[in-house]
């Protein structure tokens, strides 16, 4: 499969590689690229939180010789500010392409939702 260079004008890490599956296993590389979807609020610092954690994990776990790539993904005050458009396609394909990917919270609109 070949992947796009960037999604929603956003390069895709050169430091990292997509998580392939193939006869019916995945393979993962030693630096997975993980599309990220920061939140909205404190969903900011909650990811700033998050993803020190999960490095330190990773690290401890792999003595080092293994990291994430993190990759941002636009959705929610973000994406609608930089795209009018609460979750961008280029977003929904990121998650697909990459097979993973993590978000934090994002706004919850009180009394009837979002109109897309």
């Amino acid at each position: 499969m070949t992947m796009q260079t960037s999604y929603n004008g956003i390069p895709v890490p050169a430091n990292g590689q997509a998580i392939e599956y193939n006869n019916g296993k995945f393979t993962i590389p030693d630096h997975p690229i993980i599309p990220f979807i920061e939140g909205d609020g404190t969903g900011r610092d909650i990811w700033k939180a998050s993803q020190r954690v999960f490095d330190a994990a990773v690290a401890k776990a792999y003595g080092g010789k293994r990291s994430v790539a993190w990759y941002e993904v636009l959705a929610g005050e973000k994406a609608y500010r930089q795209t009018k458009n609460w979750l961008p396609d280029d977003t929904v394909k990121a998650t697909m392409d990459f097979r993973v990917s993590i978000k934090g919270p994002l706004t919850t609109p009180v009394g009837g939702g979002f109109a897309v």
